[in-house]
């Protein structure tokens, strides 16, 4: 089994991206969680249930079990984070092991991000989203009723371990949730990548773990080489969230944990393409292979009818990309390059209208 170590070189430091099929359990004898005082583990009751050796107690650590699904990134989760470790005299020399999807890897690394003014933490991603996004990079956040992360901290990771076996029990809808990471990935920054994941949809659904390596390993690259150009999300990492301005817009007005995040941002990648075409920036059948290759990974390239184009416009004006009370989008100037560009809402608002 090759292991693949992907260096993520930052300002203050760094930390590894350890990419192996079966390495989820060597946190334990990582060099943070081994010169720690204690051992936080946060999880959720799915992840729990299915990976019992994974996530248990042993010796001084403490097991923190939260409620699943974005419906409960809140602050009530953070509360339990807090209070247990609180009550278990958890110090500054604790470290947390964020062990789930984006949800935990979120609040967990918020959590460590603020306690004590921020202790370690350790991502151990379980769902392809988090994978090749969520669990690195340092953002960390929970969310308000108003919009999603509003509420965070830029707080990297010590370690990264990205085990692609863990893919093997994750439902058919996590699965193509996080495949719209991934080919946002290729579409700001690599048109070959997109080409061998449009020849490879079929594969890569049916969880090849040689394919899902690759790709885990291709998207992993793009984002650890934006996030070392730009930390802290001052210019160019923006474009890491094409189709988000949308898809967040949608989450937040279907009510969280209606649409997965993924599914949310593939509707948004077809969105952004549109727009992108209605700018001139690309050609109208470029939207069209947006399209096909969202809709190939069983995600939904259409706004649905419940959501209303004031309640998105309205949602998307609360974006945190936002300067001068105008919209930033990011938009593709061609397939595999992305471009950030200040626009009307109202072009969003047509935009969203054409896709019902």
């Amino acid at each position: 089994m090759t292991k693949h170590v992907i260096q993520l070189i930052l300002r203050n430091g760094g930390y590894p991206l350890q990419i192996q099929l079966g390495c989820a359990n060597e946190w334990r004898a990582g060099s943070v969680a081994v010169t720690s005082t204690r051992r936080i583990v946060v999880t959720n009751k799915t992840i729990a249930a299915l990976y019992s050796d994974l996530v248990a107690s042993q010796g001084s650590d403490l097991s923190i079990v939260l409620e699943d699904g974005e419906a409960h990134k809140t602050n009530v989760s953070l509360e339990r984070i807090y209070s247990a470790m609180l009550a278990a005299r958890c110090d500054r020399r604790s470290v947390i092991i964020a062990v789930g999807g984006g949800v935990v890897g979120d609040t967990a690394g918020f959590a460590a991000a603020t306690y004590m003014r921020g202790i370690p933490f350790i991502q151990v991603p379980t769902t392809l989203l988090a994978q090749v996004d969520s669990s690195i990079g340092g953002k960390t956040a929970i969310n308000h009723p108003l919009g999603k992360n509003m509420i965070g901290a830029f707080h990297q990771p010590s370690e990264v371990f990205i085990d692609p076996l863990l893919l093997n029990t994750l439902p058919d809808a996590e699965l193509s949730a996080g495949f719209a990471e991934i080919i946002k990935h290729a579409l700001i920054r690599d048109a070959a990548y997109l080409d061998w994941l449009e020849a490879n949809s079929a594969g890569l659904l049916a969880r090849d773990p040689e394919l899902l390596t690759h790709a885990i390993r291709r998207s992993c690259e793009i984002k650890a080489a934006i996030v070392e150009a730009d930390e802290f999300e001052t210019g160019e990492r923006a474009l890491l969230n094409l189709g988000h301005t949308f898809g967040h817009a949608l989450e937040a007005v279907l009510g969280f944990g209606t649409w997965l995040h993924g599914q949310a941002v593939g509707c948004g990648l077809v969105l952004a393409a549109d727009m992108s075409a209605r700018l001139g920036l690309i050609a109208p059948s470029a939207v069209g292979r947006v399209e096909r290759i969202v809709n190939a990974f069983r995600l939904p390239v259409r706004v649905p009818a419940e959501a209303s184009t004031q309640a998105l416009v309205d949602a998307m004006l609360l974006d945190k990309k936002n300067e001068g009370g105008r919209v930033r989008f990011i938009l593709l100037e061609s397939i595999g390059r992305g471009v950030i560009r200040p626009e009307s809402v109202e072009l969003g608002a047509q935009v969203i209208d054409a896709h019902r």
